[in-house]
């Protein structure tokens, strides 16, 4: 792996870069003459930045953006990118459309030293979906795009750059922190990561992080399967709440969203 004005090529032209702001991997495939990119982070100002740091890298154009999921943090640039088109899950187009303005709104209450950047977001969907799974040709390279079943949100994809053997897997995985279960179908999401396994050769960018390897996985996979296990052991009386809680792989603090929202689920809250 070598590095280029601060991206790192994780496989042949294949290249990630890990923003201090949310501690955010962003990727890029390079083909013959043009560019595809994966996520376009939070804000108009942001998105700018990327691609300023993409000319760095390549002269070539970005024709092709994908967003992961929904989340603003993911999705907020999209409008700056164009006209590149841009693709996603069929309910990242749905959930923006829905709920995009309503988070811009939030995000700029929330993060006054940011707020001009949101307020300045304009809510741009992808304009190609896909249910299930899509491929996308970048300058002659094929590109992956897979839904793998609900986890970090409903409309979680990872990207797959099969002749690199790299792997971006968007907040389905987050490295050095906890991933977010607010969005999140926990008693689903093991299952989900266990159908990622197969496409893990190589490296693996998560959403925030540092990018890893086959191992990270398998370790993050077993924190997901033992938060599921806790919730129904809770959800079918085996256990108490304040049990579970301290056999949480998190701290007890953050261990709280996770378990609560398992329970929501295996109740049918969330479906």
């Amino acid at each position: 792996m070598t590095r280029s004005t601060d991206w790192l090529e994780v496989g042949d032209r294949v290249f990630a870069r890990r923003y201090a702001y949310l501690d955010q991997q962003i990727g890029v495939v390079l083909g013959q003459a043009e560019a595809l990119v994966i996520d376009t982070r939070a804000t108009p100002a942001h998105a700018r930045e990327l691609q300023a740091d993409i000319r760095r890298l390549t002269p070539d154009p970005v024709t092709v953006a994908v967003n992961t999921h929904w989340h603003w943090d993911h999705a907020f640039g999209n409008s700056v990118l164009r006209p590149a088109v841009i693709w996603g899950h069929e309910r990242c187009r749905e959930r923006l459309i829905r709920d995009g303005a309503d988070a811009r709104a939030e995000e700029a209450a929330a993060d006054p030293a940011h707020r001009a950047d949101f307020e300045a977001v304009v809510i741009d969907p992808p304009d190609r979906t896909l249910t299930i799974a899509a491929d996308v040709e970048v300058g002659g390279r094929r590109v992956e795009l897979r839904y793998l079943g609900r986890g970090h949100t409903d409309g979680d994809i990872v990207v797959a750059v099969p002749d690199a053997d790299v792997l971006f897997a968007g907040d389905l995985l987050e490295n050095g922190a906890i991933p977010w279960f607010g969005d999140g179908y926990p008693i689903d999401w093991p299952a989900t990561v266990e159908r990622l396994l197969p496409l893990v050769g190589g490296a693996v960018v998560p959403g925030h992080g540092a990018a890893a390897d086959r191992a990270f996985v398998e370790r993050q996979l077993e924190a997901f399967r033992l938060v599921a296990s806790l919730a129904r052991q809770v959800h079918g009386g085996e256990i108490g709440r304040e049990a579970a809680l301290a056999s949480m792989p998190f701290d007890v603090a953050t261990s709280m969203e996770p378990l609560d929202r398992a329970l929501a689920q295996l109740r049918g809250e969330l479906d």
